[in-house]
């Protein structure tokens, strides 16, 4: 069952050989505050705790000479093994000692995911210090937020133009004693300024005895790593997370999983300040001893594709706007497909979504013309996206459409989804190829728990997590880790879902983001947002508007182009070209459409929106008023976060005039 009717409790530790610091309190807010683990008499959770520095010493001591990390160098894959990973970590930590790295003190590290990347974190944790990834995207200002509150005594940037950031705030740092720049060559010198090569000689005059004797102080139950929320609203707030908070959760998430200890591949190209890249590139592959391939910094404005193929990874995960990328570019390739190809494509695709359903259900019933299409169409597509080694493809960190996950079901690309949060370390459900339930995000890790608070009539309540992957607590933030944590140790999402029978967990909505309509009706907006995004392919993305209003409205973008830089265009894209045509529309430019309000176009939205109005639960969840907007959203745009989820509270306030225009006629 998935309701524990006892309380869990955290049980003290017998026989355990790792020393724990001592603490009694299963929360912390202070850098060097210890907590009590979340141990159990048996099962996952009673686990040994160990440090960063031990996880990784086994793998060394098991798979030294297995290739750890591949990156390019001019052009070419060069490996790095992982006796050679954990000899860089050992001299990164000894250069951060010289440079005057303080116990419980962070190291900023400001740039897209390399080897760098993980030698300066891991080498920080092994220095003492607390690992700290700052997003790329972040301004001079934020950079200052988060580098001053974990008072950073080393930032490592990737190149000058993150250099020049920190530069413009160096003077409201007074922590700060030094900064490394890891590509390219420093455009000026400095006192404090290194390049990643000066710096990796700074301390090899440091004892290995003193570095030693740093590691060997470590405590598996102590702060070794700071995630910052990009919380929607205010400054985001530092989540502590201990040793045993990251060793725990990479042995837990794929202890189900069919992944083996140094077979495995993956490719690294999500933002590393976020828990899921961190977690699955760098604390994983550790883990299981994975060969970790690195994207170019563009991978996400389209060379992923290349380094994909490449890599031909065996676990991938996509955020849903990764594989919603892939789906538009599949169908353009297969609207120019020849009719004959079309058709044998389309017969597959129905095969395959029979066969993946039947396998979702524990049938596995295999349908006639199944090996056929297999052979045809499935494992050719997977080829094309380097997807053909895949065994686990996750996707998480947002909501994804039912659309895009039966789409590629009818691949034979079943894609799994996660659940989980920076303060749970990452993960907190999990799908598995063998146990999946379609919009479901799986089944709680082993060793945790999910309690489900205030259920309603339907059995939605907020989600509640307990385990050893629930974080320490917000850094210098008593109050908010109070709201996090309640005085049992649970750590409340704010998330709203249930679970069905086999004790699958399905997300219902965001308490923050639940309309509440002038009326007092409860409206959760994902599932009207994506019934339109499924009866209108046009349109890119839809926002839900109606909080305190009167009735119900929505701001739509059009699928376009998106630049070399990540940012919309004005030209559509090839599916929305598509889409004109089918409905003898000449228009190239998203401008053009909502210039001559295009009525082929309209009269397609408007109908679609009849369509999902038709199946509304009530009046008050029918869309009465609905806008274009000039643009579609981006990150660069400032309307969607690093891993690309909807900031809803800051596009309310950038299209402030155009809501306030749809409400006005009906306010006089």
């Amino acid at each position: 069952s998935c309701e524990n009717l006892t309380e869990p409790k955290a049980v003290p530790l017998s026989n355990v050989t790792t020393t724990l610091a001592p603490a009694d309190q299963l929360w912390s807010t202070s850098r060097d505050k210890a907590v009590r683990l979340r141990m159990e008499g048996s099962g996952s959770a009673s686990n040994t705790p160990i440090t960063i520095h031990q996880m990784f010493l086994e793998t060394v001591e098991s798979y030294g000479d297995h290739s750890a990390l591949v990156y390019k160098k001019e052009g070419q894959w060069v490996t790095m093994t992982w006796r050679q990973y954990y000899e860089q970590c050992r001299a990164a930590a000894k250069s951060f000692l010289r440079l005057g790295l303080e116990r419980y003190h962070g190291v900023g590290i400001l740039g897209f995911n390399s080897p760098e990347w993980f030698i300066s974190d891991v080498g920080c944790i092994f220095a003492g210090g607390l690992a700290t990834g700052i997003y790329t995207t972040n301004s001079p200002e934020a950079c200052q937020y988060v580098a001053d509150n974990c008072q950073a005594n080393v930032l490592v940037v990737e190149n000058q133009k993150q250099l020049e950031k920190i530069l413009q705030v160096k003077d409201q740092l007074p922590h700060l004693k030094a900064i490394v720049q890891y590509k390219g060559e420093l455009q000026q010198k400095a006192p404090f300024l290194y390049t990643w090569a000066e710096f990796m000689k700074l301390g090899e005059d440091v004892p290995e005895e003193q570095l030693n004797a740093m590691i060997e102080s470590l405590r598996a139950n102590e702060c070794c790593t700071l995630i910052y929320t990009s919380g929607t609203t205010g400054n985001p707030k530092g989540v502590m997370l201990s040793h045993d908070n990251l060793t725990w959760t990479a042995n837990a998430a794929l202890s189900k999983a069919n992944i083996n200890r140094a077979e495995e591949v993956v490719v690294s190209y999500l933002p590393l300040s976020h828990v899921a890249a961190q977690m699955f590139d760098m604390w994983m592959s550790i883990s299981f001893a994975m060969t970790t391939y690195f994207a170019e910094p563009d991978a996400l404005k389209g060379s992923l594709a290349n380094t994909l193929k490449e890599a031909r990874p065996t676990c991938f995960l996509g955020v849903p706007r990764v594989w919603e990328k892939m789906q538009e570019k599949m169908k353009a390739i297969g609207a120019k497909a020849p009719p004959m190809r079309k058709r044998v494509a389309d017969r597959a695709k129905s095969i395959g979504l029979k066969y993946n359903y039947s396998v979702m259900n524990g049938e596995n019933l295999v349908p006639w013309g199944f090996m056929l299409a297999n052979n045809l169409v499935f494992k050719k597509v997977r080829a094309a996206l380097g997807l053909d080694r895949c065994k686990v493809c996750f996707t998480g960190a947002a909501p994804i459409t039912k659309e895009t996950l039966e789409y590629f079901m009818s691949l034979n690309i079943p894609v799994l989804e996660l659940y989980g949060m920076s303060e749970s370390s990452g993960p907190h459900t999990i799908s598995l190829n063998e146990e999946y339930r379609i919009t479901s995000c799986g089944k709680v890790l082993p060793g945790c728990q999910t309690k489900l608070d205030k259920p309603d009539e339907d059995g939605n309540g907020e989600i509640c997590f307990w385990g050893r992957h629930v974080f320490m607590g917000y850094l210098n933030s008593p109050d908010k880790t109070a709201e996090a944590i309640d005085q049992d140790g649970w750590l409340q999402s704010g998330d709203l879902g249930k679970h069905d029978q086999h004790g699958f967990l399905y997300i219902t909505g965001r308490i923050k983001e639940l309309i509440i309509t002038a009326g007092g009706e409860n409206i959760p907006p994902v599932p009207i947002e994506d019934a339109l995004k499924a009866e209108v392919p046009i349109i890119s993305n839809v926002m839900l508007i109606g909080d305190k209003l009167k009735f119900l409205s929505m701001l739509l973008t059009l699928k376009c182009v998106v630049d070399d830089n990540g940012d919309p265009t004005d030209e559509l894209s090839p599916e929305a070209l598509d889409f004109c045509q089918q409905n003898g529309v000449s228009a190239t430019k998203v401008s053009e459409i909502i210039a001559n309000k295009e009525p082929a176009i309209y009269k397609a939205i408007q109908e679609g929106m009849e369509r999902i109005n038709a199946r509304a639960t009530s009046n008050a969840q029918k869309v009465q008023k609905w806008i274009i907007l000039e643009r579609d959203f981006s990150v660069g745009g400032g309307e969607l976060g690093p891993t690309m989820k909807l900031r809803r509270p800051i596009v309310v306030k950038m299209y402030e005039e155009k809501i306030n225009e749809m409400y006005a006629v009906a306010k006089q």
